[in-house]
């Protein structure tokens, strides 16, 4: 048998090792950078003590957000990427699925490293209107509230549904959505991590409330949106965060 017999035979245990190896580099790197921020913050975290926003803060951080959005999506984006090799593996050409699985997964984090200088710019924004603090959370109940409004609010939204529901429904999204091909592969990671996006975006918004770097927010994030893609009641919990995260905003706001 040769090694590419081997991989064909092989494709889901290789593309989930491929995924579990990336994931777990990614919190490898997270979770000594958190401890440290809250700590004495002369290990991994030192670099963010930096009185200038230089070229290479900016680098830094644009690679501290792409690393904790890959640790934090990809385990819900897993069954998808898991339900496509099987359909690349039974497909007419019979191709070799790993390769199109790693273009598909390349696509979906290129969506989230986009996402991540987004993200960048905004805390850039919030920095030099003085609402964030060094720890990198919101200075001000009033600015804790909006987020957590904002973010309820969208919970809600029909849009928010629509993305929710195409991460729900892997099997109709590669039905509705199938290239040929690793570049074909590659646009349908793209394609679904739109729709991630649009549904997770929001949520996102939250970790300027609780701190970027604060592990209990990051590791809570990443459950709720495995529990709202994944989970049964997925969609049922959509909806109770939404107006949990607005009656929390508005007693923020009081408060």
């Amino acid at each position: 048998m040769t090694v590419v017999e081997w991989a064909a035979r092989h494709d889901r245990p290789l593309v989930g090792a491929g995924l579990l190896i990336v994931v777990a580099l990614c919190w490898a790197w997270i979770v000594p950078m958190a401890r440290d921020m809250y700590g004495p913050m002369t290990g991994p975290s030192a670099w963010m003590m930096a009185a200038t926003w230089d070229a290479r803060y900016i680098l830094l951080l644009w690679a501290m957000w792409s690393v904790m959005m890959a640790g934090m999506m990809l385990p819900s984006a897993a069954p998808m990427l898991l339900l496509y090799a099987t359909a690349v593996r039974r497909s007419p050409d019979g191709a070799p699925a790993v390769a199109r699985v790693y273009a598909m997964a390349a696509g979906y984090l290129l969506v989230w490293i986009l996402f991540s200088l987004g993200a960048t710019a905004l805390q850039a924004a919030l920095n030099a209107l003085l609402i964030l603090t060094p720890m990198m959370q919101t200075a001000s109940p009033r600015a804790a509230s909006a987020f957590l409004v904002a973010a309820g609010l969208y919970q809600l939204t029909p849009f928010k549904t629509t993305c929710l529901d195409a991460c729900r429904s892997p099997l109709a999204f590669i039905a509705q959505h199938w290239r040929a091909g690793a570049g074909g592969a590659l646009r349908m990671g793209v394609a679904h991590g739109l729709y991630c996006l649009g549904c997770c975006w929001a949520l996102m918004l939250l970790l300027f409330v609780g701190g970027v770097m604060n592990l209990f927010v990051i590791v809570a994030l990443t459950i709720a949106v495995l529990v709202e893609k994944v989970a049964p009641f997925g969609a049922h919990a959509t909806r109770l965060s939404g107006f949990a995260l607005i009656a929390f905003g508005v007693w923020t706001w009081a408060g």
